[in-house]
């Protein structure tokens, strides 16, 4: 009969024994979807392995269909995870916070000028500003390490949201460092008050005085604007001191260092000879 039938034996043989209770599993389905209201069936069902379940996918796509769980596509338009809270405290002590800013601006020819400033909250020193036409998240973090070569690492640092901040290279750099990385709340440009103000004093006495014929002379004048500020602008909130001079007051060296061993990034042009951005631990 089988023969005549092109039938398997074991086919004609088989007996059903009907569906075991499937109640248990769509429970554990609806339970692990209520909290992971994102995940699809595939991802349900290793959390479903791991409470014991042995159900294949097959079956497990089938109930997670039946329950409705499936996700739906959003369609409106993606929205940028919103990170930062409510505005920091003044530091109390040099390398506590730094804060870093992007201020753009165009040379003669018309190409884009970018510049990444960093700035210690507490003494309120430029450490560093880079210019390039172009600044990814890695160099951020190349420039950042080579910043804390010169001065040491910070505790913390505070961005905006900005896409080379908010990025991987930066997260796993904060990480690799153990520096805590803090997010202004968006559109709260206030609680990043230090970098803004000193940005805005960078565009008024340098970036809107000069034309820049090219990156080499944007590098230059820039540079030599950090000095200044640095180490002859008097400011306001130091109560007329420079930068320079307030951290010295404070820690009796530039920037907290031991007397013997004054920073370069700070100490007069005259006997440190001064990094430039062409140093291959900053340079693409």
């Amino acid at each position: 009969m089988c023969g005549l039938l092109h039938l398997a034996v074991s086919s004609y043989y088989y007996q059903s024994h009907g569906r075991r209770d499937e109640a248990p599993v769509r429970s554990a389905l609806r339970r692990h979807a209520e909290v992971r209201r994102r995940w699809g069936y595939r991802r349900l069902l290793v959390l479903l392995r791991r409470d014991g379940i042995p159900d294949n996918h097959k079956r497990v796509y089938r109930l997670y269909r039946e329950e409705r769980l499936q996700v739906r596509q959003r369609r409106r338009r993606k929205q940028r995870v919103v990170r930062g809270g409510a505005a920091p405290t003044p530091p109390q002590c040099p390398n506590e916070r730094w804060s870093l800013d992007f201020v753009h601006d165009r040379m003669v020819s018309g190409r884009s000028l970018r510049l990444l400033t960093v700035q210690d909250d507490y003494t309120r020193e430029c450490l560093w500003i880079e210019a390039d036409t172009s600044l990814s998240g890695p160099r951020v973090a190349r420039v950042l390490d080579f910043v804390i070569a010169l001065r040491g690492k910070p505790t913390s640092l505070i961005t905006d949201n900005g896409p080379e901040f908010a990025g991987l290279a930066l997260e796993r750099w904060a990480h690799e460092h153990a520096v805590n990385h803090r997010f202004i709340a968006p559109g709260k440009p206030a609680q990043n008050g230090y970098i803004e103000s000193f940005n805005g004093k960078l565009r008024d006495e340098c970036l809107n005085e000069h034309e820049f014929l090219n990156l080499h002379h944007a590098r230059e004048l820039i540079d030599a604007y950090r000095d200044d500020y640095n180490l002859k602008r008097p400011h306001s909130a130091l109560e007329g001191l420079t930068p320079s001079e307030s951290a010295a007051k404070i820690a009796r060296a530039p920037m907290g260092a031991p007397l013997d061993k004054i920073s370069p990034a700070l100490a007069p042009e005259s006997s440190v000879s001064k990094p430039t951005t062409t140093n291959p631990a900053v340079s693409l």
